[in-house]
């Protein structure tokens, strides 16, 4: 392995012991501030902190009441919520184990996750999360948010009713509970396979926080619009986290990213000082400038302070946008294994595409001989639920984990090149990188959401498109778009421009054997519910893969028909 390990030039500051302790603290030092809110009876109700301490002792009592105990784990089905914000606090701070799982999974595959993690209780937001259980009486506990239709389960519980079986008013529970102990566990994305279920222990997510707040300033003064899923670790620790450690409100987006109006109807109402977000929403809240000035006076507000963004590169025009009005972009990168976050973008150096910056105090990163990514420190899981197995093969005894990722040194910090497992080779032996190539193309076009580039094994690569249709049939600020830009107005129109587009683009692109010969435009949206992309929006490769296998085929096919019902195929061999 290479010698070079890269750290940060900062130390790691002390943080709390454990939750409780974070919790308790904070509560006192803020006591009526608002800690969180959401829209009830059509205005956003804020949940102080004194009130989100009592609801959180209460819990804990009727939990340990009903036999909870330390390492025990609770599995819960519901989209964002206060309930499930003051359910999974609960659990977690009094040395037991939350488990969130995506409430947009089949029922088929929720029960699997609910299974694989052992449960003792079970939590659901409602009837729709409740018929996912095969056999909710083989829990002890099933714990509901709103009321069910099903009527005599002996073993269910509203929360509500919860809470009425408890009149502690004492602070938060778990003040002794060691640090190093589990208290979420939380399944992978599983771009590349089947999901994986990290366990995440008190010290791995407020090393976290106390690093952050030495890259920059957080406090009570601070506004968040969350719209982030809390099952996954961008939303579920790193956003969420930075709000309750920081004492700033996080305020529930109730669209959860997937309706842009209603997004930017909040953003109106929040004012939000900061907000995380993946590359796609902030493609839609540029797209939504580029047609209205008006938008722009909305999102780019005086107490806008920063903006941050992994998951994949932000593309320039858009950054430009946020730079030019002074907003600082901060952008990371991290796995769920590492809670998640391991390096930050230095907002004073200029960006580069694919940097992503230099760890965080306290952790360190160096390459093995193939380029892969390993990483140190107090933010590192303990490993992965009964799999000792796969545990072995990314963690070794002295605690380096790798990643996954192949990257590079330079002096702006970490270069993200690609998921290792992605890499493949062509019928010539020459190694293809297809994320370089999905992103010369995504932003190259504005007008598309996702490429997926593949080709093991063939000739050449070729590659799938997914149009970003709310770019269609709209006014455009052409300083944004790239110069000469046709603006097609439909998908058939945006097939001509890309065949010609992707020509130029070819050209640019060396070595040649890795110039594209073909690509299929798809009118469809991938989407997190069909698995085709990850809880952060991220293009799972195996699933695309998989889905549009057929598709991939028919590219290579040299009796292809070049236009359907839903796609259209771009010749890009030259002629």
């Amino acid at each position: 392995m290479a010698s070079k390990v890269l750290r940060s030039d900062k130390p790691l500051p002390e943080f709390p012991r454990n939750l409780a302790v974070m919790l308790n603290a904070n509560a006192s030092r803020f006591s009526e501030r608002p800690l969180y809110q959401e829209v009830r009876h059509g205005a956003y109700q804020p949940l102080s902190w004194r009130r989100f301490q009592q609801d959180v002792a209460r819990i804990q009592d009727a939990l340990i009441t009903h036999g909870l105990k330390p390492g025990d784990r609770v599995a819960i089905l519901s989209p964002n919520r206060q309930e499930m914000l003051e359910l999974e606090l609960s659990v977690m701070s009094v040395g037991a184990v939350a488990v969130p799982i995506f409430s947009g999974y089949s029922a088929q595959w929720a029960q699997m996750l609910v299974e694989f993690c052992g449960p003792r209780f079970v939590a659901v937001a409602d009837s729709e999360q409740f018929r996912k259980l095969h056999s909710p009486t083989e829990f002890e506990l099933v714990i509901h948010f709103d009321p069910l239709d099903e009527e005599g389960h002996r073993n269910a519980l509203s929360l509500d009713r919860l809470v009425s079986e408890s009149t502690t008013n004492e602070k938060n529970a778990g003040e002794d509970v060691p640090s190093d102990s589990t208290c979420l566990m939380m399944y992978t994305s599983g771009t590349m396979g089947k999901p994986k279920c990290v366990q995440l222990t008190h010290a791995n997510i407020l090393s976290q926080q106390a690093a952050m707040q030495a890259v920059w300033q957080l406090d009570h003064t601070d506004r968040f619009l969350s719209y982030l899923p809390w099952h996954h670790s961008f939303g579920g620790i790193y956003e969420k986290f930075a709000a309750i450690y920081n004492g700033a409100m996080l305020a529930l987006e109730g669209g959860y990213g997937k309706d842009i109006e209603l997004l930017l109807e909040n953003w109106r109402r929040v004012k939000p000082t900061v907000f995380f977000s993946v590359p796609r929403i902030y493609q839609q809240i540029a797209t939504r400038v580029m047609q209205n000035p008006a938008v722009g006076e909305v999102i780019f507000h005086d107490e806008l302070r920063f903006i941050f963004t992994a998951a994949a590169a932000l593309p320039k025009p858009i950054s430009d946008m946020f730079e030019h009005r002074g907003i600082t972009i901060y952008e990371g990168w991290g796995l769920t294994e590492t809670s998640p976050c391991c390096t930050v973008t230095d907002p004073t150096i200029p960006r580069e595409p694919g940097v992503v910056g230099k760890p965080i105090p306290g952790v360190s990163l160096k390459l093995a001989d193939d380029g892969e990514i390993l990483v140190q420190g107090p933010n590192v899981m303990k490993g992965y639920y009964h799999d000792q197995e796969a545990t072995a093969r990314v963690l070794s005894r002295d605690g380096w984990f790798a990643t996954g990722d192949v990257g590079a040194f330079t002096d702006a910090g970490l270069r993200l090149i690609c998921r290792k497992d992605r890499i493949f080779k062509l019928s010539n032996a020459e190694k293809v990188v297809p994320t370089e190539l999905e992103k010369l193309i995504v932003e190259d076009c504005a007008f598309l959401s996702h490429a997926y580039v593949t080709g093991n094994g063939r000739d050449y690569p070729v590659v799938l498109l997914f149009p970003n249709k709310a770019m269609f049939n709209r006014i455009h600020d052409e300083s944004r778009l790239k110069s000469g830009c046709g603006c097609p107005p439909g998908i058939k129109d945006l097939a001509r421009c890309l065949t010609h587009c992707l020509a130029k683009l070819n050209e640019t692109i060396d070595p040649k054997y890795t110039r594209l010969q073909a690509a299929m435009l798809i009118d469809y949206e991938l989407s997190i519910e069909s698995g085709e992309l990850t809880p952060s929006m991220k293009l799972a490769p195996n699933v695309v893969g998989r889905v549009f296998k057929a598709k991939i085929e028919r590219l290579y096919s040299e009796a292809r028909d070049h236009e359907s019902q839903d796609v259209y195929i771009l010749d890009l061999k030259p002629k």
